[in-house]
């Protein structure tokens, strides 16, 4: 068991969510879902900055260009660098339905995910979206989609559709994900499997919200190493830093009656392993 965390940003997010690194600008950039807000960290300096969105933000991820590419609550959006005008890649709005987590493939694509607000069973679903605002579904009768990421060599694809309480892995072709099975299943009262992140050495690593803590899989889906927080909802995590060795652990506090004071905070384990150089959405 490990215990060691520090305090990245302290804040009180309400649904702290997707840590990505930058390495274009050496920063994590982050969302709190439910606050409509983008927000960034720079380790170097301590710099933050935060940017409001005008609907609920899934996920934010770094463009080839400069700017980013959310996923919202109707449909995929665009910001150019240095704050320029807000476009629709995709825009599908579907009443009582969100963007939720979202993460970028090794070619460039957005495999972004989507949820009913009541997290009803079936009411969403995990879209891929090539850069040019092509939208094919990948996977369909989702209740919360979550957790995406892909094998160092990019022949497998990890995906969470959290009340399963699975990790499940695919056969990756570039285009789609085949033949899905599970790799990894969460225990009852071990809280539910969220976002997550994929490490150098193929090692699967995943949030568990109301589970206190962040899990290591390695690539046989064997447990083999958990660090305990002190938050009951963490989200999800990434690796950052300029050697990719420290784990950003976001966390919520939404729906929590007595929130622990770092709820909504970003946690940090420092040197924690080495993660894999992310790619930036190719549109």
């Amino acid at each position: 068991m490990s215990r060691l965390f520090d305090v990245a940003v302290r804040a009180e997010a309400s649904l702290g969510e997707g840590p990505t690194w930058d390495a274009a600008t050496g920063r994590l950039i982050w969302v709190d879902i439910l606050g409509c807000r983008v927000h960034t960290y720079a380790p170097g300096d301590g710099r933050r900055t935060v940017m409001a969105t005008e609907q609920h933000v899934g996920a934010a991820k770094p463009r080839a260009g400069g700017g980013l590419v959310v996923n919202l609550r109707d449909g995929i959006g665009l910001y150019g660098p240095g704050g320029a005008p807000f476009t629709w890649l995709v825009r599908d709005p579907v009443p009582g339905r969100r963007g939720n987590d979202a993460a970028v493939a090794p070619d460039g694509a957005l495999w972004a995910g989507t949820m009913r607000y009541d997290e009803a069973p079936g009411g969403g679903s995990l879209l891929r979206v090539a850069p040019d605002g092509t939208v094919t579904e990948a996977a369909a009768d989702v209740a919360v989609s979550n957790g995406t990421g892909w094998s160092p060599d990019g022949r497998l694809m990890y995906y969470v559709d959290s009340p399963t309480r699975r990790i499940d892995v695919l056969d990756s072709d570039g285009q789609q994900g085949l033949n899905r099975r599970p790799f990894a299943h969460v225990e009852e009262r071990a809280g539910f499997p969220d976002g997550l992140t994929v490490d150098a050495e193929g090692c699967v690593w995943v949030a568990l919200w109301d589970g206190a803590a962040v899990r290591r899989y390695t690539p046989d889906g064997r447990l083999d190493r958990t660090v305990e927080l002190p938050v009951r909802r963490p989200t999800a995590c990434a690796f950052g830093g300029p050697d990719l060795r420290d784990l950003y652990i976001t966390t919520a506090r939404t729906g929590l009656d007595r929130p622990h004071p770092l709820s909504g905070s970003v946690l940090v384990v420092p040197d924690a392993g080495r993660g894999l150089p992310g790619t930036p959405f190719a549109g």
